[in-house]
C-alpha cells in the first residue's frame, strides 16, 4: 500500500526506512537496499534521510517501501496529487513496468484524465456502491461517463469559470506579489518550494489551512465551537444561542452532512469538514482570501463546489489566493497562474499551457 499521507520516517534513511517497511534484519540492509534501488534503476541516496527529499523523491521511496516486499498487488491511494506533470509521467511508466512483470496496480484517483490515459479497468464508487466497471476489453469509458457514474445527473455538466473581466485594486501585496479585488491567482508548484511560506506571510483571518485536521479545526469540537474559532466572530461575545443559529444557517447554506450544530467536526466526512472550514473562513466577507491545497482529497463534485465558492468570493470583490498540488486546478481556477519553484516566483508566459507551467514548477534555482 502507498498511502495518500507519507508514512517513511523522516529522520531515518532511505534504507533504514525501506528495511522498516521490509523487515530486514539491519544487518546488510543498507546494502539490500542499494541493490534494490539499483536493480530498479531508482535515482535515490541510500544515506539520505528521508526529510531532506523532495516531495517526488519522497514518493519513490514510498514506492521503493512497497517495492520491497515483492507485492502482488500494490494499492496506490492518490499518489499524484504532490506531483508535477514531468513527475506523473514517470511515476506511470514505473507502474506499466510492474504491471508487465506480473503484478497489479490498483489506483485510487480523482483524476479523470490519469484514468482514462493510463487505466486497464475503471471502476466507480459513488457512496458505497459501485456506479460503473469497465473490464479490459470492454468499450473505453469517456469522461462524461466517469462524470456521470461518480456525480450522478445534472451535478456531471462541466463548466469552465470565467475569467475576471477586469481587476480591481490591490488588496494586499507580499514578495512582488499584488493581489487585486475581484482576481483569483493560482499558486503552481511541487510541494516543499516556498509557497507555504508564502501564503502564510499574508495577514488575513479569511484562512484556509491545508490540513483540515490539525490546523484547520478542533476534531473534538461541535461544529458551533469551531465556528467560534474564527476571530472574527469575537464580538459576538460568545452568545453560544447566536452561534448555534448561524452554524444552522451555514450547514444549509453549503450544504454540510451532519446531524446539526452541535456534531463533533470529527463525526464528519472529509468532505463536509472542508465545507465547514470554507464556510467559516467567509464569515464576514473578508476582502482577502488565502487558501492552501483547498480542495485536497476530496471527490471531484465536493472539489468542484469549494472552488465555485472562491470565485463567487472574488465575484463579491475579494481578492483569492490559492495553492493546490493539482495543476489542472490552477489552470481551470485561477484567472492568473504565477509559478512558485525553488523559492522564487515566476510568471509563465501569456498563453502558457499546463506542460510549460509543469516545466517551470521543476525548475531550479539558477537554472534557466
Amino acid at each position: 500500500m502507498v498511502h495518500q499521507h507519507f508514512t517513511s520516517v523522516g529522520a531515518l534513511t532511505v534504507w533504514e526506512n525501506i528495511a522498516l517497511a521490509a523487515r530486514w534484519p539491519l544487518r546488510h540492509a543498507r546494502a539490500r537496499a542499494a541493490k534494490l534501488l539499483n536493480e530498479r534503476h531508482v535515482a535515490l541516496d541510500v544515506d539520505a534521510t528521508a526529510e531532506r527529499l523532495s516531495v517526488g523523491l519522497r514518493l519513490q521511496l514510498e514506492l521503493q517501501k512497497a517495492f520491497s516486499i515483492e507485492p502482488a498487488i500494490l494499492l496506490l491511494d492518490e499518489p499524484t496529487g504532490v506531483l508535477a506533470p514531468q513527475e506523473v509521467i514517470e511515476l506511470f511508466r514505473i507502474l506499466k513496468g510492474f504491471v508487465a512483470a506480473g503484478g497489479t496496480a490498483v489506483l485510487i484517483t480523482h483524476k479523470l484524465d490519469e484514468a482514462l490515459t493510463y487505466a486497464d479497468a475503471i471502476t466507480v464508487l459513488r457512496r458505497g456502491v459501485v456506479t460503473l466497471d469497465r473490464a479490459p476489453g470492454s468499450p473505453a469509458a469517456t469522461r462524461s461517463e466517469l462524470l456521470t457514474a461518480m456525480l450522478g445527473g445534472s451535478l456531471a455538466v462541466e463548466t469552465t469559470p470565467a475569467p475576471v473581466a477586469s481587476p480591481g485594486a490591490v488588496v494586499a501585496s507580499a514578495h512582488g506579489l499584488d493581489l487585486r479585488a475581484g482576481e483569483v491567482v493560482g499558486i503552481a508548484g511541487v510541494e516543499g518550494n516556498g509557497q507555504r511560506e508564502l501564503l502564510r506571510s499574508f495577514d488575513t483571518s479569511g484562512y484556509i489551512p491545508e490540513d483540515r485536521t490539525t490546523e484547520g479545526s478542533i476534531q473534538e469540537f461541535s461544529l458551533t465551537e469551531n465556528l467560534a474559532l474564527r476571530p472574527s466572530l469575537t464580538g459576538l461575545g460568545m452568545r453560544w444561542d447566536a452561534l448555534r443559529h448561524r452554524m444552522a444557517e451555514l450547514i444549509e447554506q453549503y450544504r454540510i452532512v451532519a446531524t446539526g450544530p452541535d456534531a463533533e467536526m470529527r463525526s464528519l466526512s472529509g468532505g463536509n469538514q472542508q465545507k465547514m472550514i470554507v464556510a467559516r473562513a467567509f464569515e464576514g466577507a473578508p476582502k482577502l482570501i488565502v487558501a492552501e491545497n483547498p480542495a485536497r482529497g476530496l471527490d471531484v463534485g465536493a472539489a468542484r463546489e469549494i472552488f465555485a465558492r472562491l470565485r463567487a468570493a472574488a465575484a463579491d470583490g475579494a481578492a483569492v489566493l490559492f495553492y493546490s498540488t493539482d495543476l489542472d486546478e490552477v489552470v481551470t481556477w485561477a484567472d492568473r497562474v504565477v509559478v512558485m519553484a525553488a523559492g522564487q516566483l515566476l510568471t509563465p508566459p501569456l498563453g502558457a499551457d499546463r506542460n510549460a507551467i509543469g516545466a517551470l514548477m521543476v525548475r531550479r534555482r539558477g537554472v534557466s
